[in-house]
């Protein structure tokens, strides 16, 4: 098995509903994210995936995250964008994306709030 890991970044508002403490108050950060994916076959170039690619993905997903209060975006009307449902989202829309990409599985996507405090969601 390969595995591979791109990180970017996104800067971001948000607040969480229902939550007891300061987090309840609009506020923002500036997330890291790491995408990582795996396989079994390299292509024909002895590569999984160009990280090109794997980048771009990413920087498509984050696009739609990046410079806004995320509590806006369709997908966190009625769901609290914590940094554990930031990377479901993130996971899913990249399963999604690289589709396309026969023998590339989706391993995880960790957010970071801080440079200390991160959330990881796989299937």
């Amino acid at each position: 098995m390969y595995k591979l890991t791109v990180k970017s970044h996104f800067s971001a508002a948000h607040f969480l509903r229902n939550y007891e403490g300061s987090c309840e108050n609009l506020h923002g950060h500036n997330w890291t994210v790491t995408l990582t994916v795996e396989g079994k076959k390299l292509n024909s170039t002895d590569l999984l995936i160009d990280f090109k690619e794997l980048k771009k993905v990413l920087k498509q997903i984050l696009e739609e995250l990046d410079h806004r209060l995320i509590n806006d975006h369709p997908d966190f009307i009625e769901v609290n964008p914590s940094s554990e449902r930031l990377a479901e989202f993130i996971f899913k829309k990249a399963k999604e994306k690289l589709k396309p990409y026969k023998g590339i599985k989706v391993k995880e996507v960790s957010v970071y709030e801080t440079d200390t405090s991160c959330a990881t969601y796989y299937e």
